[in-house]
């Protein structure tokens, strides 16, 4: 989808926003916070919840007068934005001479997009404080108890290859390849800014309005060793990434964020480079505190004034909300909601749970929906492998998972979502983007809904179908899990590997790829993120995404199938009655290979429990395609399961001959 127009109207609209390879220690020792003790796990459960902890009024202040401080030493005026976990924003601070509008990434895998031949959200100029604000979520929204993730983290593992470099060409794409599409301002799940406060005001998860960002500038911020939100701080107008890991940057916009959080730092044994994915180290920043000037801690003396920001601040400073409180949105369960001491849920800030496990709702679509008790046995026996499952992405090592995991029917409609204690907060609606994908992908309808879409999207149909030598592909004749679906959506089939054509999903030209254009999975929210920033940079003139992402028309009145976008890294599995498609499951928060377990397991163990449903019968799963590249026979991908997954076991191959 081309932005020109969209460019040209935000540009006019500028006036109104007037008024691991190589690297350092990722950020040094400066401002460490200790590893609190955790408190004890509740009765009967096996995690420790997180100490409930929150950013004050004078604490958001000191952290934008820090990076201020830092900013004006360095002569970059920038958009300073701090988030509490849960994302609501507690300020945005402009600097006198700060950008008003910010251009996204030209960069494609074949150098720069020309002006005039940007696809998805390449060259886009938006307002810069959405740059400021999605660096911030994703500091917050990557982050735990067990792992802390900055928006350098992000970039590294988004791109066509893990890790990114020149000299890794040929090599898998990384492992959260197409997380930068969720989170996003359209999502049914995610909350929106309410003014004047009251009850519910501050519940989360709060939407992205660029999704997730990984231009570095972004961290999280902790608070006696208790994530408690996030900074992001846009300065130089270029929204990007960075391409080359193997190198250390000299960015001024992450030194100005990382100023931010000193005395706010994450425990440095869970930075992004105590962790491996792969083998390779993840990198946290490539700035350090010994670069950094005399902090400045006087909000007073800083230069610039805080400003209000349609759909997201009212220009004042906010105190953040607790995470694990009712007033966040995210709590613990009660045994009525959730049989699992451990589990938590989504509420309304009033006491009620946003999804309270439910019956299918697609009575007038298949014969036999699934009824409240499938879904229930299926969540908690996925919730069950879940919390004895080891974790890839969190320490100290040997740390139990940490997921979400979401249910919905072949409508869309989730039927639940449960969390782990301290599980990313991305990956809540991250699983229900699994979920939804899952059962969208394998359903009867997928290739009708994507033509009448129309416009770009409808035209990945016939790509999908000349690409398998199917001409019924995406009529239900096969089972697909987001790795199915993903496999297609990679700039090079098979993935990483260079020369070979993109997946029909992808872009139509491999060249042209970038973390801001990956083919259908931007085409279907382009309109939405453009609706939306043009809200924004018009202080409300223009209307406000509608709730709901995409154009793919309606299953039924106010059900869409993939109304917070699709997702198209692994985790999901679609759900079967026999040979009927019933729904479908998604988990997200650890590794790939580990939430693709959780939901290939959850839907199987449920199924054993309850009988008559489970996972798709073998002979239509999508591993069973297979496609001819180039005269040799590559197969799709189904699920991967860790070999030996669970803690205090040595069981392996888990999900073999299931």
């Amino acid at each position: 989808m081309r932005l020109r127009r969209a460019t040209a109207l935000l540009a006019s609209a500028a006036l109104v926003l007037g008024g691991c390879g190589g690297g350092g220690t990722g950020g040094g020792n400066s401002g460490n916070t200790p590893t609190p003790t955790p408190a004890p796990p509740p009765s009967g459960g096996v995690f420790s919840p997180p100490a409930q902890e929150s950013l004050t009024v004078a604490e958001v202040q000191q952290i934008i007068a820090q990076a201020a401080g830092e900013a004006q030493a360095r002569g970059l005026p920038s958009i300073i934005a701090v988030t509490d976990r849960v994302g609501n924003v507690l300020a945005v601070f402009r600097m006198t001479g700060a950008p008003t509008l910010m251009t996204v990434s030209r960069e494609t895998i074949g150098g720069t997009a020309a002006m005039g031949t940007e696809i998805g959200l390449q060259g886009a100029q938006v307002p810069a404080v959405t740059g400021a604000i999605a660096k911030a979520i994703t500091g917050a929204y990557l982050s735990s108890s067990g792992n802390a993730f900055s928006t350098r983290t992000a970039s590294q593992i988004v791109q066509q290859h893990f890790p990114p470099a020149p000299t890794t060409v040929g090599l898998e794409s990384g492992p959260l390849f197409g997380v930068q599409f969720s989170q996003l301002p359209c999502s049914d799940l995610s909350q929106r800014f309410q003014m004047g406060g009251g009850a519910g005001a501050m519940i989360g998860p709060k939407r992205s309005p660029l999704g997730l960002s990984a231009d570095p500038g972004g961290f999280p911020i902790y608070k006696n060793g208790v994530v408690v939100g996030g900074i992001g701080v846009m300065g130089d107008g270029d929204y990007g990434f960075d391409a080359n890991i193997l190198d250390t940057d000299l960015d001024d916009e992450e030194a100005i964020a990382l100023a931010g959080i000193q005395g706010f730092m994450p425990p440095q044994d869970i930075r992004a480079e105590m962790i491996f994915v792969d083998g390779t180290a993840l990198r946290f920043s490539d700035a350090a505190a010994g670069q950094l000037s005399t902090l400045q801690t006087n909000f007073g003396a800083a230069q610039g004034a805080l400003v209000p920001v349609t759909g997201y601040s009212d220009g004042t400073v906010r105190a953040g909300t607790a995470y694990g409180t009712e007033a966040s949105g995210i709590r613990a369960a009660t045994a009525a909601e959730f049989a699992n001491p451990d589990a938590f849920v989504l509420t309304d800030g009033n006491g009620n749970p946003r999804y309270p496990i439910r019956a299918g709702t697609d009575s007038a679509s298949i014969a036999q929906p699934l009824t409240a008790a499938e879904v229930r046995a299926i969540m908690e026996e996925a919730f069950s492998v879940l919390s004895r499952s080891r974790a890839q992405i969190r320490r100290p090592l040997d740390s139990r998972m940490q997921a979400t995991v979401s249910v919905v029917d072949t409508h869309g409609a989730v039927l639940g979502i449960v969390r782990s204690p301290d599980g990313p907060v991305f990956g809540t609606d991250v699983s229900l983007q699994k979920a939804r994908t899952a059962a969208f992908f394998s359903n009867a309808a997928a290739g009708q809904q994507l033509l009448a879409a129309g416009g770009d999207v409808a035209g990945y149909v016939q790509r999908v179908r000349n690409f398998l030598g199917d001409a019924n592909a995406l009529t239900g004749s096969h089972a697909f899990a987001d790795r199915s679906g993903g496999n297609l959506s990679r700039p090079y089939f098979p993935d990483g590997e260079v020369g070979q054509p993109p997946g029909p999903l992808s872009v139509a030209n491999a060249n042209q790829f970038s973390p801001f254009a990956v083919g259908l999975q931007t085409d279907l929210v382009a309109g939405n993120i453009v609706q939306h920033v043009t809200y924004v940079a018009t202080a409300g003139a223009q209307s406000d995404t509608p709730v709901g992402c995409s154009n793919v028309p309606e299953a039924a009145p106010g059900q869409r199938r993939v109304a917070n976008g699709i997702q198209i890294f692994p985790g999901s599995v679609p759900i079967y009655r026999g040979n009927q498609l019933v729904g479908g499951i998604g988990v997200s928060g650890d590794g790939i290979d580990q939430d693709d377990m959780v939901s290939f397991l959850g839907a199987h163990n449920g199924g054993v429990r309850v009988g008559g449903i489970g996972n798709a019968d073998p002979s239509i799963r999508a591993d069973r395609i297979e496609v001819n590249v180039n005269g040799r026979i590559v197969r799709l991908r189904y699920i991967n399961c860790p070999f030996a997954p669970f803690l205090g076991t040595s069981e392996q191959n888990v999900c073999q001959g299931l």
